[in-house]
């Protein structure tokens, strides 16, 4: 992978990653049309620059991680369906992950859905903008359903924050917070066993030596792409969330779920002249 097309993939993972239109699918078109879908390094790259997008987060609201333990009290809540669900079904999950038609029919069916999610939830009088323990269990369970490709986290657990009362804003900026453990453990686990090539065990252990070695068969070249990528990342993300945060106050979901549904027929569109599409 040379450093520019690094950055396009960065490009794309910082703009899609908290927006509703599932990054996933994005990196399916991004890596195919540039002929690297296929290479290991892709797949741990795609993963391992999620680490930008998520410093984003913790930059941009960087006052809500120092309020309280109460905050990660609530944030593990929500993450625990997740982590549940995920070891529970993970076969399943990892088989879809295979199927490029199911992340196109995710896209689109999301779209249909959130081209009517504004109808269908007001922001009421009296919001909720703090979710309790309940409400934030509730969001967690609505993130799974992200476990599908192509649904969009974001999406997912926006929704979840709709249904129990919370403002777009609220429940997008929730959802954001979800991310920092969700996306951190899925980065973590990645550059374990696809870049260091480690079981988690050496990592508890400390085994030094193994550890040793798998920092040792990275290469310079790829290091530094590492680094650019989610330099790139993070700066992209900072300015994506900005963005959406405004854009979804004032004008909601409409805009996504048709953009949504032009992307899904895109991907069904060159998968029926052929083109070689692989999930990274």
């Amino acid at each position: 992978m040379s450093i520019w097309q690094a950055i396009i993939l960065a490009i794309v993972e910082g703009l899609t990653e908290f927006l509703p239109v599932s990054s996933t699918g994005h990196m399916v078109i991004a890596s195919s049309l540039m002929g690297i879908s296929a290479f290991e390094f892709t797949k741990m790259f795609t993963i391992s620059i999620q680490f930008g997008a998520i410093l984003s987060v913790v930059v941009l609201y960087w006052k809500r991680f120092f309020t309280s333990l109460d905050f990660y009290k609530k944030l593990m809540t929500a993450v625990i369906p997740a982590l549940a669900i995920g070891f529970a079904l993970k076969d399943l999950i990892f088989s879809m992950l295979e199927r490029v038609e199911i992340v196109a029919i995710s896209l689109v069916l999301g779209g249909v859905v959130l081209i009517f999610i504004d109808r269908w939830f007001h922001d009421r009088e009296n919001p909720v903008t703090t979710p309790s323990y309940k409400n934030a269990f509730v969001i967690g369970l609505f993130q799974c359903i992200a476990m599908i490709p192509g649904v969009s986290r974001s999406a997912s657990s926006i929704i979840g924050g709709l249904t129990q009362g919370m403002t777009r804003k609220s429940a997008a900026e929730f959802s954001f917070f979800m991310a920092v453990p969700t996306m951190l453990a899925a980065t973590v686990y990645s550059v374990i066993k696809d870049l260091l090539h480690l079981e988690i065990s050496d990592v508890l252990t400390f085994n030094l030596p193994k550890i040793q070695h798998g920092f040792d068969s990275i290469t310079p070249q790829e290091w530094q792409v590492l680094l650019v990528g989610n330099v790139v990342a993070f700066l992209v993300a900072m300015a994506a969330i900005k963005f959406f945060v405004g854009f979804l106050t004032k004008y909601g979901f409409k805009l996504f779920g048709y953009y949504r549904i032009v992307v899904g027929l895109v991907i069904l569109l060159l998968l029926a002249l052929g083109v070689d599409l692989q999930i990274v």
